[in-house]
């Protein structure tokens, strides 16, 4: 039986020993070399927040602004006409008031007016609205009566009417050549008048003696303001603009106070070279700025020969017209164009 079990591990043992025997190993296989995988890459914009092109401030901000410019309309009223002022008569309907011009032979400074429905074609009124006056200004009263300040003998006085036609003399003078600044105004004249809430504003021109360097003129004209409780008795505020400078040479007149979109007034008026604009504050004016430049065909011309001159503006809709000036040519007028302010 000893026998028998030594036998089988015996057995076991050489089957243990058989198992260590080494055997040819198997082949190595070839392994590849390891590739790059090439992946797409995703565009920048799919992971990177695009950004917006940077441009100067200045070009930014002349897109944004894009400032209303006039642009030339063409004639209004033709003939030897000038120092026009409009007004609005309600129903769409409008009236201009304008003077001759005094160069015309036998004039009597006559004042025309004319209407209109769309502010560009207009139809004479029969009739003469005044005589011996000179810069008409028209303004609404409250009452719904109608006044007119226009200069006279040098001084600025008024008229006053029921249907804008027929006019009544006021008496008294409203501004007179007086003044707080220590110059010698030879006349005062070109008043505009607007009612501002809880006082009426006037602002005029005055003129004095004296050339401002190589000007055309032999006499200068400074822009001043004034107001009143009343719309009668005027009280002098004192220079809306001084005129006595290399800017202006001497020279603005007829200044036109008119009530911007935005509620604030504007006062537009005209020098040598062009029509510009400023801001009431409450207490004068901001610096004006060129908002239509005077042309001229000779560039030779140190200062334009016919400027548009006189101006008075007014709405019709929705757009701002200029109405202006050109000697012996008669009244024309200019489209505010672009974005309003």
């Amino acid at each position: 039986m000893k026998r028998e079990a030594f036998f089988v591990l015996a057995v076991l043992i050489i089957a243990g020993c058989s198992s260590g025997i080494n055997t040819p190993p198997e082949p190595i296989k070839d392994i590849p070399e390891p590739v790059n995988e090439i992946v797409p890459e995703e565009p920048i914009q799919d992971t990177i927040e695009t950004q917006e092109e940077i441009r100067p401030a200045e070009e930014i901000n002349a897109e944004e602004k894009s400032e209303p410019k006039w642009v030339y309309g063409g004639p209004a009223i033709g003939g030897n006409y000038a120092d026009s002022d409009f007004v609005y008569l309600g129903n769409g309907k409008y009236r201009m008031y304008y003077a001759i011009e005094p160069e015309v032979p036998g004039n009597k400074l006559e004042v025309y007016s004319s209407t209109s429905s769309d502010g560009i074609n207009w139809e004479k009124e029969e009739g003469t609205r005044r005589t011996f006056t000179v810069f008409p200004d028209v303004i609404k009263l409250p009452d719904g009566t109608w006044r007119m300040y226009f200069q006279n003998t040098g001084v600025i006085k008024s008229a006053k009417s029921s249907d804008g036609l027929k006019w009544a003399d006021e008496a008294g003078t409203r501004i007179g050549t007086k003044n707080d600044l220590g110059l010698n105004f030879e006349n005062v004249a070109g008043p505009t008048t607007i009612y501002g809430g809880n006082r009426y504003i006037m602002a005029y021109s005055g003129a004095m003696p004296g050339k401002y360097k190589d000007a055309p003129n032999s006499r200068m004209a400074v822009l001043l303001w004034a107001t009143s409780t009343d719309g009668l008795n005027f009280e002098p505020q004192g220079m809306a603009l001084d005129t006595r400078n290399d800017r202006f040479y001497g020279f603005a007149d007829t200044p036109d106070l008119i009530r911007w979109d935005d509620g604030t007034i504007k006062m537009f008026f005209w020098g040598y070279f062009g029509v510009y604009k400023s801001e009431f504050t409450g207490s004068g004016f901001t610096e004006p700025e060129m908002v239509y430049e005077a042309k001229d065909d000779d560039p030779m011309h140190r200062f334009p020969s016919s400027p548009p001159g006189d101006p008075t503006l007014g709405k019709v809709g929705d757009k701002w017209l200029m109405y202006y000036g050109q000697h012996t040519k008669g009244i024309f007028y200019a489209a505010l164009e672009g974005t309003a302010q």
